[in-house]
């Protein structure tokens, strides 16, 4: 029998709770079993900021699951109407991959939000994702910001107003 195998990226509302979790894991292990296949993992990539909004929500989390199922099933079409029909209001978007048995199923994902420091200045940024080349032009930025000098707050000119012109005279 020969095997496929397959990904499946799923992005989820940002409220995602575990029992949704466990229903949207369960759902595709029943799915992936019935067509005689196996689930290689399923994992929970965590919550990241969306590049644009996705049924207006700013934020979402991300789920990966691998499996093989043998070739000439169907489970493809009932994984996808699964999520348009009963996971609509969890699962956001999903994209479907097929892998090359060959290749190794590692991977680097990001980190996400969850594990990610909250404040960092911009010269770690830059030497975490090497890109210490911009460090120079930042320095040189706070430099040339340091070197100009202040002007002085200009005084505004005084105003009177009519009752004094008139009481002047």
């Amino acid at each position: 029998m020969i095997m496929h195998r397959y990904e499946i990226l799923l992005l989820a509302v940002p409220e995602v709770t575990q029992d949704e979790t466990k229903s949207v894991e369960n759902e595709i292990t029943r799915l992936v079993r019935s067509a005689k296949g196996t689930i290689l993992s399923f994992e929970r990539w965590g919550k990241y900021k969306l590049a644009y909004p996705v049924r207006k929500n700013d934020y979402g989390v991300f789920f990966l699951t691998r499996f093989e199922v043998p070739t000439g099933t169907a489970v493809m079409d009932d994984i996808k109407s699964l999520f348009t029909i009963k996971l609509n209001n969890v699962v956001m978007r999903n994209m479907f991959s097929r892998l090359d048995l060959r290749q190794s199923l590692e991977y680097q994902r990001p980190k996400s939000l969850e594990e990610t420091p909250t404040s960092r200045d911009v010269s770690t940024f830059l030497k975490e994702n090497k890109m210490e080349g911009l460090l120079s032009s930042v320095d040189s930025m706070k430099k040339a910001e340091k070197k100009e000098p202040k002007e002085a707050p200009k005084s505004e000119p005084e105003v009177s107003s009519n009752n004094e012109k008139s009481e002047q005279k």
